[in-house]
């Protein structure tokens, strides 16, 4: 059964199949009502480890306690796929910085050398930076942990097909092969990037398919669901995972699917706040049509959200060069400063 915490709906994944292995209808009902009317909820029952989520966070904790001249052989300016450490306040949003620090990595695969000119977003593939000396046992906790996120998000995925009154497999193919993914390690603190106030993450709604969120229990994090005046808190729920939907799946289904926005408060000064952002993403050539929606969740979709200055791109690729591009200017400005022009 669903609960709510305030107006945050909470899903228990384990219950999500049936003996057959077919969807709960019940499940399935909690679902559609989370991601069309909420676009935010959090999942119990994901099937992590015992202890796995506090191990991670763990991990983090210690590699953030690093002197600041280790975690700058990491740096992100020194990687052309926007991967790894990036400095506290560097990451921007909204124009402003945000006070946080963080890993981003993603699949190890090779660099394509090669591309058509119209696919530039082949440059965001390519090798990661780990800590293996310094701290090696960032890359396999942080990895692990990829890999289940990644059997998460397909399932979501295949629970959302199904509350689309479509085949659980319809959101497969673009995922095959080679998904995108992107990992994130984040650590907050208040009171240290001045230019940031109290913005810990500012105001945005995420460019790919689904989120998932493991966050400690200090809490920050607010969305603005379909037609609420107010924020609302996500309550830190142990060992649960926040889930939302990105741009992807608002684009294929005219707004249906919420991609909420939301944002990070910025914990006080002298406290920190860690997290693990995942986002399940398909290949970086793919690109997502129109669902082919039933008439009667075709006649409650919102349509599109219209922003001049964010447009929303069917193409993942693109779509995520282009977040990428606007998060990390430093790094777009070092290897692709042709990319600022265009």
């Amino acid at each position: 059964m669903a609960r709510d915490q305030g107006l945050i709906p909470v899903l228990d994944l384990g219950t999500a199949r049936q003996a057959d292995g077919s969807f709960s209808a019940d499940f399935i009902e909690q679902l559609r009502y989370a991601t069309h009317n909420v676009g935010f909820f959090q999942i119990t029952g994901y099937g992590a480890a015992p202890g796995q989520p506090e191990q991670l966070l763990d991990t983090i904790r210690r590699f953030f306690s690093l002197p600041l001249e280790e975690r700058l052989k990491l740096d992100n300016r020194l990687s052309p796929h926007f991967r790894c450490y990036t400095r506290m306040g560097t990451e921007v949003t909204q124009g402003k910085a945000d006070a946080r620090e963080q890993i981003d990595y993603s699949p190890e695969r090779q660099p394509v050398r090669d591309y058509p000119e119209d696919q530039p977003f082949w440059l965001l593939q390519g090798p990661n930076l780990w800590p293996d000396e310094s701290f090696p046992e960032l890359r396999p906790v942080a990895m692990a942990w990829a890999e289940l996120m990644s059997l998460v998000g397909m399932e979501l995925l295949r629970g959302i097909a199904v509350s689309l009154q479509l085949p659980e497999d319809y959101f497969d193919e673009p995922f095959q092969g080679s998904p995108a993914w992107m990992g994130k390690l984040v650590h907050y603190v208040g009171g240290v990037v001045e230019a940031a106030g109290d913005q810990g993450v500012g105001s945005h709604a995420d460019y790919g398919f689904v989120t998932l969120l493991l966050q400690d229990d200090v809490g920050g994090l607010e969305v603005l669901p379909p037609g609420a005046a107010a924020w609302v808190p996500v309550e830190p729920l142990p060992g649960a995972l926040v889930v939302n939907l990105g741009e992807m799946l608002e684009v294929a289904t005219e707004g249906y699917l919420a991609a909420t926005i939301h944002r990070v408060q910025a914990p006080p000064p002298g406290v920190d706040r860690y997290s693990v952002p995942f986002f399940w993403s398909p290949r970086l050539d793919a690109v997502i049509h129109p669902v082919p929606l039933p008439p009667e969740l075709k006649a409650a979709a919102r349509g599109i959200t219209d922003d001049p200055a964010n447009p929303l791109l069917a193409s993942f690729g693109m779509n995520m060069l282009k977040g990428r591009m606007r998060a990390h200017p430093d790094v777009t400005e070092r290897h692709y400063p042709e990319l600022l022009k265009s």
